[in-house]
């Protein structure tokens, strides 16, 4: 008779471990149903769920599996499963699964606690848990002021609009951030991110710096704030600050260029993406002059924005060509998606603005990055309390996959 048995060992860690155990069960031709391992800390945790053929008895092979992790110093429980269970545990695998990550400065029980009741209310299983961030030290923690955990969840919600909802308090209220994301191929291949640039890629917004130089800045920036919280329409708020800015002189833009605040974490992400493959883009309803001086600098693929006239070394107030507004944001990231043979379930988009969520919207994962209150309660994903390169976090990415390492 088949006999399927849960063997969980526990330890510490050392060399050698599962090659032991598994040459024990490989001399009586034990198939092995499923395997799992952790190690927090130095210490184990390995499951092995076996099947024991007919033509096979289990006693010697617990037996013999006892002995050895005594020998190796490792505690050992063994669970029989009925083929009823088994039955039930294998049906499970076609439920729909989902990926939550929490990044913040410092992970809590009560964040862990806050989301586990979450996924437990909507009747969710976790799968697993695992540390995408580094270790972070005590004696020096200001080294590694982030943290992140991703958890694998398996089952049917009951309303996810509801828990995304939850999520949003939870990162109202305890100043984290929460991405609930469907596991699916897509997930696993994104390759494109599409950045807009004014305060998401640059920590400012160039139209508020170039009013400053012509000496209209208060005017201008009070402008901007009502576009970026969506209480007027963009294209009409564009067109009033460029009027203002007649007349400037052409050099103020170059100096201007030189100092724009590049966001924290930007150049690490940016790098990563282009070291495994992904293509970046800067889709802004922002200056291309100023784009294209980030394309050079950061090594980013394309750029699209606004073209701003220039006649005889004057700013004339106008734009050259249709407005870079939120629709075509928008029909800008399709058109990338079809040039790239690319779905747009395999593209991000980062934006801070009202005028960004179309391009959010349409994307496979749309993130509110330090975005406005009506953008990151819009989007279904948002950043708030770490760098742009927290995003790398969200496909997967962990610190120590950045870690330089010399080919063996």
């Amino acid at each position: 008779m088949r006999e399927i048995i849960l063997i969980s060992v526990s330890g510490v860690d050392k060399p050698g471990l599962t090659n032991n155990l598994t040459k024990v069960l490989s001399e009586y031709k034990v198939n092995i149903l499923d395997v799992g391992q952790a190690v927090i800390h130095d210490t184990l945790s390995l499951g092995i769920l076996i099947e024991i053929p007919p033509e096979s008895e289990s006693s010697p092979v617990l037996r013999d599996v006892l002995f050895k992790s005594h020998e190796l110093g490792l505690n050992v429980k063994f669970k029989p499963i009925s083929n009823n269970d088994y039955e039930t545990w294998v049906s499970a695998q076609g439920k729909p699964r989902y990926i939550i990550t929490l990044l913040g400065k410092q992970i809590t029980a009560r964040h862990m606690y806050e989301i586990s009741e979450v996924i437990s209310e909507n009747d969710l299983n976790i799968d697993s848990i695992k540390r995408l961030s580094g270790r972070k030290s005590l004696h020096n923690p200001h080294d590694n002021l982030r943290a992140c955990v991703e958890l694998t969840v398996r089952g049917e919600p009951q309303n996810i609009a509801s828990m995304r909802a939850r999520f949003l308090e939870i990162t109202r209220d305890f100043g984290v951030d929460i991405s609930f994301q469907v596991d699916n191929m897509y997930r696993r291949n994104r390759r494109m991110v599409a950045f807009d640039m004014d305060s998401t890629l640059i920590q400012c917004e160039v139209i508020d710096e170039l009013a400053k130089a012509a000496g209209v800045g208060e005017e201008v920036a009070a402008i901007t704030e009502e576009a970026m919280q969506g209480k007027i329409d963009f294209a009409e708020s564009f067109k009033k600050r460029l009027a203002l800015l007649e007349g400037l002189d052409e050099s103020v833009l170059s100096g201007i260029a030189e100092n724009l605040p590049i966001t924290q974490g930007a150049e690490n992400l940016i790098t990563t993406l282009r070291k495994i493959g992904y293509k970046t883009a800067i889709i802004s309803g922002g200056f291309q002059y100023f784009g294209k001086y980030l394309q050079k600098n950061l090594g980013i693929d394309y750029v699209f924005a606004n073209e701003l006239e220039i006649i005889d070394g004057k700013v004339t107030g106008r734009v050259s060509g249709t407005i870079v507004d939120a629709e075509r944001k928008a029909e800008i990231l399709r058109e990338l998606a079809v040039k790239e043979r690319i779905s747009l379930d395999q593209v991000i988009a980062v934006g801070d603005g009202a005028n960004d969520l179309p391009m959010l919207s349409i994307a496979g994962l749309g993130i509110a990055f330090h975005a406005k209150p009506l953008v990151k309660q819009t989007a279904r994903h948002s950043i708030s309390n770490l760098g742009l390169d927290g995003i790398l976090y969200l496909i997967g990415v962990r610190d120590r996959d950045l870690l330089i390492q010399s080919d063996v």
